[in-house]
């Protein structure tokens, strides 16, 4: 995952946080869902008070389990520059069962919180995902209020769709279209003309995550290369991130959130 995190920061030109859920990596504890939610809380206060990250820059990222950490976290913070969901969950019932109701013991309820989530949402899919299926990143996208261009891909599993050339082209696209919004937005606010003022938003404009430039350019893809390569190479059965078994293996699989 390193080597990825590194390539989407430089083609994105964005800081990147990860970090380990409970009980995974370096991390002590257990993987509980309600752990999940206080390791993801537990990074955003310090992106607030160790980086001074504001909400205004903040871009939530979660993949497949853990996009429910990310959609919980989103749906308190009415703030937020964006969030992406990638290979989402409906809830951890509805990946086992096609049911149509919420019931009290289920898990990472998506379903029932992408509706107070205020943001632009991005929502990343295969649509041969065997794990996740399609139709719960399709149910979600229906169902937010800011809704950006999704992304399905076609053909893409539950673990490859960072090696589709699309995939990193529809995030950059996304993140500059923030970019613009968030320019087109100061600049209607703006009252006052004179040279000063435009100094001062200049240097303003300077300090902002996503002022960024319309003309990025292509940094080397040789990391996501090199991987699709080998895995053209492997005759290995694609290794899935969550298992649909069980309840409970559904319960202690890792999510991924960026």
């Amino acid at each position: 995952m390193f080597e990825l995190f590194v390539e989407l920061s430089n083609r994105l030109r964005v800081n990147l946080m990860g970090y380990d859920y409970s009980g995974y990596g370096q991390s002590t504890g257990k993987p509980t869902e309600y752990n999940t939610y206080a390791d993801i809380d537990t990074v955003y206060k310090c992106l607030k008070e160790q980086y001074g990250v504001k909400d205004e820059q903040l871009i939530l990222y979660g993949q497949s389990v853990g996009s429910g950490p990310t959609a919980d976290l989103a749906s308190r913070l009415p703030n937020l520059r964006a969030v992406v969901l990638h290979s989402p969950i409906l809830s951890g019932m509805r990946v086992l069962y096609p049911v149509k109701r919420t019931f009290w013991f289920d898990i990472y309820k998506n379903i029932d919180k992408i509706g107070m989530v205020n943001c632009p949402v991005l929502i990343i899919h295969g649509t041969a995902d065997e794990v996740v299926d399609c139709s719960h990143g399709k149910q979600l996208w229906e169902l937010c209020k800011e809704k950006y261009e999704p992304l399905w891909v076609n053909g893409g599993g539950h673990c490859d769709l960072e090696l589709y050339p699309e995939f990193i082209r529809h995030l950059k696209k996304f993140v500059l279209s923030l970019s613009k919004s968030k320019r087109g937005s100061n600049a209607s606010k703006t009252t006052k003309s004179n040279g000063d003022n435009q100094s001062k938003a200049s240097d303003s404009g300077a300090l902002d995550t996503f002022e960024l430039g319309d003309d990025l350019p292509e940094v080397s893809r040789n990391s996501l290369d090199s991987r699709l390569e080998k895995s053209k190479k492997s005759n290995k059965p694609e290794k899935s991130r969550m298992s649909t078994d069980h309840v409970d293996r559904f319960r202690t699989k890792k999510g991924v959130v960026w």
